[in-house]
């Protein structure tokens, strides 16, 4: 990889807001063009090629975590594994990931799997896309997320009900907002018929007993960006496992297992020494990574409560609202630098494939919510 700085198109703001992007600032720039990173053909393929060997490692993972009732180190309680189990058993439909890499040395190295609420899927299909057509129109990318998306909706209309596919994410929050109306765009495409409906907007039956839209239509096939163990820690949690209609979620309630850091350690103890995985163990076998590791709560986001202690001494934490769940360590490796910039290559799988990559650059080591959006091309 390498880093180049560029100035930004002069109307770029207004560029990207046409197309329907209107987080590019927050507190500070998030939209960062003024950089972007060039990949080699080889790194795309080596990147492409992680992202298909540990999707598949990751569905055995699933499977042993199921075989061996692991569900007590992921903190799930047993009420919702029938749920879970079911939803696997029965093929329930799922669509994206992203897998984020510390990508240092031409080896990309897992540092956690988003495997049920991953954003920045817009800015890395649609909006990197089109700044590359105006400023470098001869050149390639590592993106196929959009086609992608449309072409696995239209394979995945086969497993859903013959009815609307709703669509849902919190209010007030514009990224989750436009994500989920991207992801619902994508399906529009497919030839879904699809409804919009925010998550505290979702009624319930109880004497039917099946969840309801505010016309009283019944819901049974429903795309969410909002993570399950929210979901089951809230008393309308419960009627997941009531629903006379056993709606489609979309992710299912297996990706559970994924999305949650206990299975970095189940990754490790399964596939010991792959190539693109870090050792991890859970909190009680740490001593295992004597003074160089990696201290992060089973459920954080945005990089939340995260410790990275080299030698003994700390080197980077951020504070959070997470830690209470439990803690998983991993083997320490820090993103690689670039004048004191930090990129986390995030890789996307789409249905069974890999699809294209996003680019998060920080000024720590510790990518937050304060990272930008970078850009990138293939030399």
């Amino acid at each position: 990889m390498k880093r180049h700085t560029i100035s930004p198109r002069p109307d770029w703001q207004k560029k990207v807001e046409n197309i329907g992007f209107g987080f590019h600032t927050l507190d500070t720039t998030y939209w960062d063009e003024s950089v972007f990173y060039e990949l080699s053909m080889k790194e795309v393929d080596t990147l492409e090629k992680a992202t298909d060997d540990l999707w598949k490692i990751c569905l055995d993972a699933v499977q042993h975590v199921m075989d061996e009732n692991l569900y007590s180190k992921f903190q799930i309680p047993d009420w919702f594994i029938p749920h879970i189990e079911d939803s696997w058993n029965n093929d329930a439909p799922a669509i994206y990931g992203r897998f984020d890499f510390s990508f240092k040395n031409g080896i990309p190295k897992l540092l956690e799997f988003n495997a049920d609420t991953p954003t920045s899927l817009f800015e890395s299909s649609v909006v990197q896309w089109f700044w590359l057509q105006d400023l470098f129109p001869g050149k390639d990318q590592f993106n196929s997320i959009h086609e992608k998306l449309i072409e696995y909706w239209k394979y995945l209309r086969e497993y859903l009900y013959d009815d609307t596919l709703f669509f849902t994410c919190i209010k007030d929050n514009l990224e989750d907002l436009t994500t989920t109306e991207y992801m619902r765009d994508c399906a529009i495409q497919a030839g879904l018929e699809t409804k919009f409906i925010f998550i505290d907007e979702i009624g319930w039956d109880a004497t039917n007993p099946v969840f309801l839209d505010m016309e009283n239509k019944m819901i049974k096939n429903i795309f969410k960006l909002y993570p399950w163990e929210w979901l089951i820690n809230e008393g309308f949690g419960t009627n997941l496992t009531r629903d006379r209609n056993k709606a489609f979620w979309v992710e299912p309630s297996w990706k559970m297992i994924l999305s949650n850091k206990a299975i970095l350690p189940v990754l490790w103890e399964l596939n010991s020494g792959h190539p693109n995985l870090l050792e991890s163990y859970f909190e009680s076998d740490n001593f295992k990574l004597g003074i160089n590791y990696a201290k992060k709560p089973l459920l954080s986001r945005e990089g939340q409560n995260i410790s990275l202690v080299s030698y003994g001494s700390t080197i980077a934490e951020t504070q959070g609202e997470y830690g209470e769940e439990g803690f998983i360590y991993q083997e320490l490796c820090t993103l690689p630098e670039f004048d004191k910039n930090y990129p986390l290559v995030g890789s996307w799988i789409v249905g069974q494939e890999s699809a294209g990559i996003g680019i998060r650059e920080s000024d720590t080591l510790i990518t937050d919510n304060m990272s930008r959006f970078v850009p990138h091309l293939i030399s």
